[in-house]
């Protein structure tokens, strides 16, 4: 049977995988912080040795953008050295990865839809930690795996922006969103159901990089227009620019990703975001 182990598994993305785990034949064991520190290899390897794991998925992640602003160390312990230490284990014992990385290492400077060669660029202390974490997997290179990049995950689980909405609309008749920040918003079902999908198929010599979000584009501004819309909420939403609303942190301003070879490399489909956007709304 296919041995899985999902580290992180309290977040957006682990508890999703927990959630179709039913409808996949493999075995899953799922850890958190507190059982698998990924900051310390020892950790990782004591966990993993004598288990016989075939995959191991990292759903663990430092995701605070303007707190990592402050919290440099731990970012960077996280997002770049827990990854570095999974990468060793699993080229270690010979286990496949599949990480997951995010839009923000791109600097939004772009016209078009990031592809996996763009070189990155980011803008922010959280895009520079994710991305130092890739390039330390990269450059490990365990075999048959992979970093999935993705882009303004929502889910039922956790803080997110659809959540942060419909929060919000219960609780003011008017919200100012920003319009000058383009993106893809990506149910986090559909991520996790992609993962589960093509992890028996992944067949690589060291480490491939994908790009996976939902299809589609649009701004802060256009999500919260249509959040309010599906849910027939009557709430007015005005456009600001960036510099109105002022975080510490810097947003890249087009972030949105080219999922061409995902797609033709797995032959999956991929929905429009708001397609997901109203199913997800409706099952809530």
């Amino acid at each position: 049977m296919f041995n899985i182990l999902i580290i992180g598994a309290n977040g957006q993305l682990g508890m999703e995988i927990k959630s179709l785990a039913g409808d996949y034949p493999y075995r899953f064991t799922y850890t958190d912080r507190e059982m698998v520190d990924v900051t310390r290899v020892e950790s990782i390897k004591s966990f993993v040795k004598d288990r016989d794991f075939n995959l191991i998925i990292n759903c663990s992640a430092y995701t605070a953008v303007d707190r990592a602003e402050e919290e440099r160390e731990l970012s960077y312990m996280v997002n770049g050295l827990g990854v570095k230490n999974l990468a060793e284990v699993s080229r270690e014992f010979n286990i496949s990865l599949i990480h997951i990385s995010t839009d923000y290492i791109f600097s939004g400077e772009s016209s078009r839809p990031y592809v996996e060669d763009d070189t990155p660029n980011p803008k922010n202390i959280y895009g520079e930690s994710k991305l130092e974490g890739e390039i330390a997997m990269r450059d490990i290179a365990p075999d048959n795996s992979i970093i999935i990049r993705t882009s303004w995950l929502y889910s039922k689980y956790g803080k997110n922006f659809v959540n942060s909405m419909l929060r919000l609309g219960e609780e003011q008749k008017s919200l100012n969103i920003i319009f000058d920040q383009i993106g893809s918003p990506t149910n986090c079902e559909n991520l996790a159901k992609t993962i589960l999908d093509i992890a028996p198929k992944i067949d690589n010599r060291g480490v491939e990089i994908y790009h996976y979000s939902n299809e589609g584009i649009c701004s802060w501004f256009d999500f919260a227009h249509a959040i309010f819309e599906i849910k027939d909420m009557d709430i007015e939403v005005r456009p600001i620019l960036t510099r109105e609303y002022r975080l510490p942190a810097e947003r890249p301003h087009f972030s949105v990703l080219d999922k061409s070879k995902i797609r033709g490399r797995f032959n999956i489909y991929i929905p429009h975001w708001r397609e997901e956007l109203k199913k997800y709304l409706k099952d809530l």
